[in-house]
């Protein structure tokens, strides 16, 4: 599990909606794709990036994310 808080890895705010959500998942995807990157570390940044969005996209996860923190 990332030590990063998933809302600071999508750049969003807690109160995030989820279209908001959705758009800075897709923003974030084409500019650290490793095909797309030249950045040495653009998988790993990926990986962050999917978790995070894993976590975030299910209303259920994201819930309990909010309420029990990084620890959910």
């Amino acid at each position: 599990m990332s030590k990063r808080d998933y809302y600071e890895v999508l750049g969003v705010e807690r109160g995030a909606s989820a279209a908001d959500l959705k758009k800075a998942y897709r923003r974030l995807v084409r500019k650290h794709h490793p095909d797309v990157s030249k950045a040495a570390d653009a998988q790993v940044r990926m990986q962050e990036i999917n978790e995070a969005w894993e976590v975030l996209q299910d209303p259920e996860k994201r819930a309990a994310y909010d309420r029990l923190g990084q620890r959910w």
